[in-house]
């Protein structure tokens, strides 16, 4: 079991900015898949952003594109979420997780998860 925790979640005003990282224990980071995911109430999880093995390519819900981030720190073992001019849809719980092989953004792909973190944007 590889140990995922998450920090940096919070109440931020819309137009705002937070960011989300997720410390992992275990194997060296770079050989796994990374993905950020949320959960709003009475919807499903969604993959928001997706960062295969080695940085090769990276994944962005379309209603995240050119407002987040996601990067990794293979040294540090932490990867990170920068979320930018936040909108109030973006609200929900967000978690991190890690996968082996995953080529695609779905939580089902995923192996490990850290508990999540919930974000709140309003006024």
């Amino acid at each position: 079991q590889v140990p995922l925790v998450e920090s940096g979640g919070g109440l931020v005003q819309p137009g705002g900015s937070l960011r989300l990282s997720c410390a992992v224990s275990g194997s060296p980071l770079d050989y796994y898949a990374l993905g950020w995911f949320r959960q709003a109430p009475g919807k499903e999880r969604e993959g928001v952003s997706c960062i295969s093995a080695r940085s090769r390519s990276t994944y962005y819900a379309d209603s995240v594109k050119g407002r987040f981030t996601i990067s990794r720190d293979n040294a540090g073992n932490t990867f990170y979420l920068q979320m930018n001019s936040l909108e109030p849809e973006d609200a929900a719980v967000y978690y991190c997780a890690t996968s082996w092989g995953s080529t695609r953004c779905l939580p089902s792909e995923y192996d490990f998860w850290g508990q999540g973190t919930q974000v709140t944007v309003s006024i």
